[in-house]
């Protein structure tokens, strides 16, 4: 083996090292999860952040964000009680209640679809620090969807 691949190759385990322990930090690290993600179909972005000992989220981005009839913001007008029918779901907290359970997993949420006016028990897990799974499920978590999100830079 000649120098230059013997150090190619000591570059190639410490970039390997480097990676994996940053994600074991992330494993244990509750707030890891902290920070802005953008939903798998791209069409929106929800802030997650610590509220006292759990953590939440509110959406913060909507790629369209304006009622395509009226041209006014979009509201929250499937939620099943009346008087929140007219609030924004820009703004709008969607994710909330969870609590880091073990090595990269958030148990004991809930989310809400504003597409449709649900809520749904939740729990979050961490693939890696760019990308979260996000399941949504009704009673048991076998019967549920999960969904991809993406971390993002946000200034």
């Amino acid at each position: 083996m000649s120098v230059r691949h013997f150090f190619l190759l000591m570059m190639a385990g410490v970039a390997l090292i480097t990676v994996s322990s940053s994600f074991r930090t992330a494993q244990e690290n509750p707030d890891a999860i902290v920070g802005v993600w953008k939903t798998g179909e791209g069409n929106a972005m929800v802030r997650i952040y610590k509220n006292g000992e759990k953590y939440q989220g509110k959406i913060i981005w909507l790629k369209e964000p304006n009622d395509p009839e009226s041209g006014k913001p979009k509201i929250d007008k499937n939620h099943p009680e009346e008087s929140s029918r007219t609030r924004p779901i820009l703004g709008l907290v969607n994710v909330w209640g969870f609590k880091f359970d073990e090595k990269n997993s958030w148990n004991g949420g809930s989310i809400y679809d504003p597409k449709n006016g649900r809520t749904y028990s939740c729990k979050i897990k961490m693939v890696n620090e760019s990308k979260i799974e996000v399941r949504g499920y009704i009673g048991i978590s076998m019967i549920g969807r999960t969904d991809s999100w993406t971390r993002q830079e946000v200034k």
